[in-house]
């Protein structure tokens, strides 16, 4: 399956239950709720496009969780969050609120039972043409041509749609382009109502030759080539983003003016040593393995000393595309650079590893600046 997802299109319906939470945020405390509680330019997020960012902890500047954040409006946003870290969330973002200096300015709405159907690979964007458009779809402006290669990689739109055999009248959707594969593709954010109806009639109009169910097994070996993260495993509530080589969540202007949970912290980590920064002790690297894959919690090992851990493994398993084995893990600062020779514990074994530039294979994002047809 998850060489269907990179030669043709996979989808999985992953709802509040299943992976994902979804929240709504509204009100002129919003934006600068956000702008505390991560490190993004919430200011500067235009209308219908996301970023990427992590939910921060005060003072240590830990990830309390990665999320996607996406304005809709002056004061409306769209946030996506992990359902594992369901409970630990809804905790800390009712804090949050609550000590903000007006939390009357602030509604905080969970889209509880609402789907959000992952659609992901390079057929993607013509099975959801086809299948928005056979749903007799417009967009909120009324318009019922909205060709999608115009939606790039981070941007959104609304669209009203109605399913062909479902009793569920008219319904909103949003469309971003986005995913969690390193593919090209979409999430689907959909009302409850809707949600099987809409995941049936794309499977039946695009057929088995285009598009297939998928389960997380082929969502985790796609991310795990993307490079990407999976919170529990290779993010926790001790790892700063710049630990985990997301220093590129802290937006430009951020790190000039500071202001959010963990900004000393953070903010220290990424200036140079040179400067007066502080480097990590650890970071969060790639690494190919020899033999069998490694795992969750296999060791890392100094080449030069068998004896000498210098970090452990957070993600591993086969990777189809490469046809070798790749791991994610942290590492000791000095031990990171791409090409070092590390050893990797593996039942009982230790195996040659080297430390390798993620992600392990290119991301195939529709991008603007491309404009092209993603190879």
């Amino acid at each position: 399956m998850h060489h269907s997802s990179a030669q043709l299109s996979m989808i999985s319906t992953l709802s509040m239950e299943g992976k994902w939470v979804q929240h709504r945020l509204t009100g002129p405390g919003a934006t600068t709720l956000l702008e505390r509680i991560t490190p993004a330019s919430v200011t500067a997020l235009e209308n219908y496009h996301s970023t990427l960012s992590c939910l921060l902890h005060p003072y240590t500047g830990g990830i309390v969780d990665d999320t996607v954040i996406t304005r809709l409006g002056p004061e409306t946003f769209y946030l996506v969050t992990n359902a594992a870290c369901r409970d630990k969330d809804l905790a800390y973002l009712k804090e949050e609120i609550s000590s903000s200096p007006d939390p009357s300015s602030i509604d905080w709405q969970v889209l509880d039972d609402w789907g959000l159907i992952a659609l992901q690979g390079p057929l993607s964007a013509r099975v959801l043409q086809n299948a928005l458009f056979g749903a007799s779809a417009v967009d909120l402006e009324g318009h019922e041509e909205f060709e999608l290669e115009r939606l790039y990689f981070g941007q959104c739109k609304h669209f009203i749609v109605n399913v062909p055999s479902s009793e569920v009248g008219p319904a909103p959707v949003l469309v971003s382009r986005a995913g969690y594969t390193g593919e090209d593709g979409f999430e689907i954010s959909i009302p409850p109502s809707l949600t099987q109806a809409f995941t049936a009639h794309l499977l039946k109009d695009a057929g088995p030759e285009q598009l297939r169910l998928a389960g997380l097994g082929a969502r985790d070996s796609l991310r795990l080539e993307a490079g990407m993260c999976l919170y529990g495993h290779d993010l926790n509530d001790e790892t700063t983003p710049v630990e985990a080589g997301l220093g590129w969540v802290v937006h430009k202007d951020r790190r000039t003016a500071g202001g959010f949970h963990g900004d000393e912290v953070i903010l220290r980590q990424l200036k140079p040593t040179k400067e007066g920064g502080i480097a990590p002790e650890r970071r969060r690297v790639g690494i190919i393995v020899d033999g069998a894959p490694a795992r969750e919690g296999a060791q890392i090992l100094a080449a030069e000393d068998a004896e000498n851990v210098i970090g452990n493994v957070t993600s591993g398993c086969p990777s189809p595309t490469l046809g070798k084995n790749i791991a994610i893990g942290y590492i000791k600062n000095g031990y990171h650079k791409a090409g070092t020779e590390v050893g990797v514990q593996v039942r009982g074994k230790r195996r040659k590893g080297v430390v390798t530039k993620m992600p392990f294979v290119p991301a195939k994002y529709w991008k603007q600046a491309v404009g092209t047809t993603p190879a």
